[in-house]
């Protein structure tokens, strides 16, 4: 259980506007279990075990009418020739969710293995155009959801030869000098941000999502912004966030007190914080992470004066209590 300045997670007494579920970075491939690069154990074949539990446990939660994947669908050491059909396995277990739509995000494992246009296809993203992977929908009156592609301008992903994986690469290069893009070696704090597995949010989905959250504003909705990388420090480390992460929330602030969280994976401990503008950010626990018997998913309760994220097992149920000027009328 996570405690924090704005309370704790304690016995619901009325009846959630709606949930959602949530599980991050299942990064399944079908090959023997693993370790990171720091040494933490990966369990490769069992996340699609967690997945199916989730499934299963949201599917027996009447009040849960969609799930919301944050990223890394598939793990970067899937053999390519295999890449698809795990891709295909996992979205599987996904259509077994019988509560509503799931809603996808890319991760940097996800553009590892599949060209992005592709996985925009497979994953069945509302997208505007291929290979767009950012989007926004209303689940519920008054209560917007923004998906964001943090991939959007990344070194990851693109042929490279192509503008924008040219451009990241300059960039990353004037921010990192080491000969390995994807080491932090020798960064600090909130630099060792840049690094070659993370990416940023582009010109063009910045203005995309100032206009979102100016309708959302308008309409007097409330915001939650997906993203599988984390824009807070507090909820992060360093070497997780996304690369321009303060450009997104600058953004985010320019509206007021329409966005009332933000919600990641990526950083597979988990993390949460709550920053200036009262805006809850939490990092999600990761299924890949989960020894067999055990669990990292959850859902998340909506209520008028708060966000309710039930939590299973390794998954740290939290209460996000809203400001009284960011509660949402029940009407």
């Amino acid at each position: 259980m996570l405690t924090h300045p704005n309370g704790v997670v304690r016995p619901s007494t009325k009846e959630p506007l709606f949930s959602f579920g949530v599980i991050a970075d299942v990064q399944y491939a079908d090959i023997p279990d693993g370790r990171s690069f720091l040494g933490v154990p990966r369990y490769y074949r069992h996340s699609i075990a967690v997945l199916r539990r989730a499934v299963e446990r949201w599917n027996g939660e009447r009040s849960v009418r969609f799930c919301i994947n944050f990223g890394d669908i598939v793990d970067g050491f899937c053999p390519k020739d295999r890449s698809l059909a795990a891709v295909q396995a996992v979205v599987r277990e996904f259509d077994g969710f019988r509560g509503g739509p799931t809603y996808h995000m890319l991760g940097n494992h996800c553009l590892y293995n599949l060209p992005r246009s592709e996985l925009v296809s497979v994953l069945r993203m509302p997208s505007a155009s291929p290979g767009r992977a950012y989007y926004d929908f209303s689940p519920w009156p008054g209560y917007r959801f923004v998906v964001l592609d943090a991939y959007d301008f990344s070194a990851v992903g693109w042929p490279r030869g192509h503008p924008v994986s040219a451009a990241a690469r300059r960039f990353l290069e004037k921010r990192n000098p080491n000969h390995d893009k994807n080491s932090p070696s020798g960064l600090e704090g909130t630099d060792r941000r840049f690094v070659m597995f993370n990416g940023g949010v582009g010109e063009a989905q910045l203005r995309w999502l100032d206009g979102v959250l100016r309708r959302a504003e308008r309409r007097g909705e409330k915001a939650v912004v997906c993203s599988h990388l984390p824009m807070h420090p507090g909820a992060a480390s360093p070497t997780g966030l996304m690369w321009n992460y303060e450009e997104v929330m600058d953004v985010v602030r320019r509206h007021g007190g329409c966005v009332v969280a933000c919600l990641a994976g990526h950083v597979h401990k988990g993390g949460y914080a709550v920053d200036d503008s009262g805006v809850h950010h939490r990092t999600l626990e990761a299924a890949l992470e989960c020894p067999p018997g055990t669990d990292a998913f959850g859902h998340v309760e909506v209520h008028p004066d708060r966000l309710r994220l039930v939590g299973s097992d390794r998954m740290a149920s939290t209460e996000m209590l809203l400001s009284p000027s960011n509660e949402l009328a029940s009407a």
